[in-house]
């Protein structure tokens, strides 16, 4: 039976069924992370809850209104590598109007790669084995917490990682969302319900004033925009021409740029073209009409606005939980950006080197004259590559 004489409602009930569960996916998945880096660098919980909903209202508003004026499942989310990179710059600043003018000028850099195509052309020139190697680095501090905590809380991580580990085999999609419920349950446990009622429960927008501190720039604001523009732009126009879409870079940097820096004023790290929530929109999961799809997209978006609600409440019970378990979650969820990343560093055999030095830099976590170990990394790797690639042909 055709999908007209079967009537409208089916086609209309499966792209806005799969734009809820890309929203729910991609918000549960990644959001005690995002609050986890803002506080890294100086967000008290109040502030990071603003952020929050600034992201999701901003991530909401985009997945509404480019699909509904372009007809495409072009979705947006913010950048949860990025999010782990404030994690990893935490001890480069405290202060969080710093930090908003590092994530204030991420923004204006995107809008310029809009508008200006040779400066997206230079960043995303930069070698896949450096910048996989850096990503990585910023990833796998991350990525070891739910070892410690399994032997520091282990009455909390272990179920927690458990129930990760039996549905990434049986339904991966949830497997970071109830994780999430799993750590939710055991801090409801042990920390009560007072979390419920905490002052800060209630979304709300706190404007933070933005301060140019040109070391957070460099150590933070420039590291943002490199992972946004290499590990979730560029991979975002990838899948989204997987299924034959060719969204206009301009208008989708333009866009996700001034985001950024409207946002940045409440707390938003940034938001950027989504990729793996895209793959789920964009592919015939969505709808098996290519031209329908959109309607994935705007009902992700509609999804991210209530979850938005839903921010005060997160933040709170982030602000009740064990540190290490909420890094746990967060470390859990990064593991196949982390193999992702591993991978893209060590294909090129020629490029191994290079890319081992930028990884344990960005790995350590060193701060040289204020600036963060993601900086270095790229700086370490960009010299291995240029010396190592200078000195071969001379040996042929």
């Amino acid at each position: 039976m055709s999908e007209q004489s079967s009537g409208a409602s089916p086609g209309v009930f499966q792209p806005i069924s799969t734009g809820i569960v890309a929203a729910i996916t991609g918000f549960a998945s990644s959001f005690v992370l995002v609050i986890a880096g803002l506080r890294a660098v100086g967000a008290s919980e109040a502030q990071a809850s603003s952020g929050l909903l600034a992201l999701c209202l901003l991530v909401g508003l985009a997945c509404i209104a480019l699909p509904l004026y372009f007809r495409m499942p072009i979705s947006f989310a913010w950048s949860t590598p990025g999010a782990a990179l404030l994690v990893a710059a935490g001890a480069t600043t405290d202060n969080f109007g710093a930090a908003v003018g590092a994530f204030l000028v991420c923004g204006a850099l995107i809008v310029l790669c809009g508008v200006w195509p040779p400066l997206g052309r230079v960043i995303t020139s930069i070698p896949r084995p450096l910048a996989g190697a850096m990503l990585a680095g910023i990833l796998f501090p991350i990525c070891l917490a739910p070892i410690q905590a399994s032997i520091e809380q282990p009455l909390l991580a272990i179920p927690v990682v458990l129930v990760w580990l039996v549905l990434y085999r049986l339904a991966p999609r949830w497997a970071v969302p109830m994780a999430m419920v799993v750590a939710a349950i055991g801090i409801g446990i042990t920390a009560g319900t007072g979390w419920l009622s905490a002052p800060t429960s209630a979304p709300g927008l706190v404007f933070v004033a933005p301060v140019f501190d040109p070391l957070v720039i460099v150590s933070l604001g420039l590291p943002l925009f490199v992972v946004t523009m290499a590990g979730q732009n560029v991979p975002g126009f990838a899948v989204l021409s997987t299924f034959g879409y060719r969204p206009p870079p301009r208008s989708v940097l333009v866009w996700s740029g001034i985001g950024t820096m409207l946002g940045s004023v409440f707390g938003a790290h940034n938001m950027n073209l989504a990729a793996i929530t895209a793959a789920l929109m964009g592919s015939p999961d969505a709808h098996r009409d290519p031209s329908k799809r959109w309607i994935a997209t705007v009902a992700s978006g509609f999804g991210y606005l209530v979850l938005g609600l839903g921010s005060g409440l997160a933040t709170a019970l982030v602000a009740a939980s064990p540190p290490i378990l909420i890094i746990a979650v967060a470390g859990l969820a990064l593991l196949g950006a982390l193999v992702t990343s591993v991978t893209s560093a060590l294909e090129e055999p020629e490029h191994r080197i290079s890319a081992m030095a930028t990884f344990l830099v960005t790995a350590s976590g060193i701060t040289i004259v204020g600036i963060g170990s993601a900086f270095w990394g790229l700086v370490v790797g960009g010299i291995f590559m240029l010396w190592l690639g200078w000195r071969r042909p001379l040996g042929a």
